[in-house]
């Protein structure tokens, strides 16, 4: 939509207030609030706001930031009051002369964009974003304790969550979301919901939309839900499977048997920088838990036709529909920033022409240390500092990022180790109090 219809929708909706959304470098969602009598304001993007508040954005001494609202990012909340209704936008973070701000995950990923689009690319993602619903203590706070029973596909009574999530689906879909599946995933109290593929953009943007979504229905339900990637020790954790295609002139540039050239050498490119780019696609300490053999996560740096077990598979769909589907991200990643390297190190495949390694149609989960040298498989980072050695070396998914992100979050990632390395964890004491 344009500044105008915004204005115009607003006041026909009966709009009081609009919350203008950004990330800050770790994902998390930013909100200020204004009134509808403000609204232009923050179209012609003068809102301004502290900027050394956010983690990785600016110092003290240059603090003053502007929020650029984007008139296309409009949705009202369908759980608002008739009285106080909101609304909400997503927004760019500007220089206070109305330069793009260099800290601003979403324009890390517009950046991008613009990349592809000097190719004459434009890359389409569907994510499929799991998350578990768990159930909290007379005090409100979360529990790991799950809701339910089910396992893959299960149904009610035994899925005791899915009012909750059909919630979360009419909810999504009063917001302008194309739903396509929501079903019970493999462990106990775990959900998936599936939205339409879409412009790189707008996927990033539906994500962190998703997240505060799914967060806010399930505390209504009485429910807490986490995208924390391994919560439970022993059971599957929760993945953000992305599928991805490549599009010029409306034609999908992947088509081929099993996939194009240049979908050859888009996933050749992804399976280079895999490594590099897992500090961003897994950003926790705990992303690393959930990426160990056993629990249908990926571990090996392979690709495959239809097999689930390597970091990349070709799903069994041809024409337009062919993709790549990429399986080592998980809900906790900033949507802005994955999106950004994943696009970064599928492009310089194609610049670069790099080979794509021969499918390994084998269960990767199976292989021994020889057969996986045999077949010249690699492996992702085993923790999150090993993730940022290679980050730090890896040039192309620096340079997607940008100095300035990249600097300050290899920053926050090494605090975030270091804090983790330093505790004395449970096993621990379970494990050597008594024995030594």
């Amino acid at each position: 939509m344009t500044a105008d219809e915004v204005l115009r929708r607003a006041a026909e909706e009966g709009v009081r207030f609009v919350r203008l959304q950004f990330t800050d470098i770790l994902g998390i969602l930013k909100n200020v609030v204004i009134s509808r009598r403000d609204l232009g304001r923050a179209l012609d993007g003068v809102i301004t706001f502290d900027g050394s508040s956010i983690d990785g954005f600016v110092r003290i001494e240059e603090s003053d930031m502007v929020l650029r609202a984007d008139p296309a990012t409009w949705c009202v909340f369908p759980w608002s009051e008739p009285g106080a209704r909101t609304a909400r936008l997503i927004c760019d973070v500007c220089r206070t002369d109305g330069r793009s701000f260099e800290g601003c995950p979403r324009t890390a990923l517009k950046r991008a964009i613009e990349t592809a689009q000097q190719l004459g690319y434009a890359l389409h993602a569907g994510p499929e974003a799991e998350f578990f619903l768990f159930l909290t203590d007379e005090r409100g706070r979360p529990t790991t304790q799950t809701h339910d029973t089910g396992g893959y596909f299960d149904l009610s009574p035994v899925d005791k969550g899915e009012q909750a999530r059909r919630a979360m689906v009419l909810t999504l879909e009063e917001m302008g979301f194309q739903f396509e599946a929501s079903h019970h995933e493999n462990s106990p109290g775990q959900h998936e919901i599936r939205f339409a593929h879409g412009e790189a953009l707008a996927t990033a943007d539906n994500l962190v939309t998703f997240r505060h979504v799914v967060r806010r229905v399930a505390a209504r339900h009485g429910l807490h839900a986490t995208f924390m990637p391994k919560p439970i020790y022993g059971i599957n954790g929760c993945g953000m499977h992305i599928h991805l295609s490549l599009h010029k002139a409306g034609r999908n540039q992947f088509e081929g048997k099993p996939l194009s050239a240049i979908g050859l050498q888009f996933m050749a490119g992804l399976l280079h920088h895999a490594r590099g780019m897992c500090a961003v696609t897994n950003p926790l300490v705990n992303s690393y838990k959930r990426l160990v053999p056993g629990y249908e996560a990926p571990v090996d740096i392979a690709w495959s036709e239809q097999n689930r077990s390597p970091l990349v598979r070709v799903p069994a769909a041809a024409g337009a529909d062919t993709r790549l589907e990429l399986r080592s991200p998980d809900p906790s990643c900033n949507p802005y920033l994955a999106l950004a390297v994943i696009l970064m190190a599928g492009l310089d495949g194609i610049r670069r022409k790099l080979p794509a390694p021969p499918p390994v149609n084998r269960n990767l989960y199976r292989l021994s240390a020889e057969e996986r040298r045999q077949f010249g498989v690699g492996s992702l980072p085993r923790n999150l500092l090993e993730a940022v050695g290679e980050l730090e070396r890896d040039e192309v998914v620096r340079s997607a990022l940008g100095e300035h992100i990249a600097g300050r979050y290899i920053a926050a990632k090494q605090v975030e180790w270091d804090v983790f390395h330093d505790q004395v964890h449970d096993w621990e004491v379970g494990e050597y109090l008594s024995r030594y």
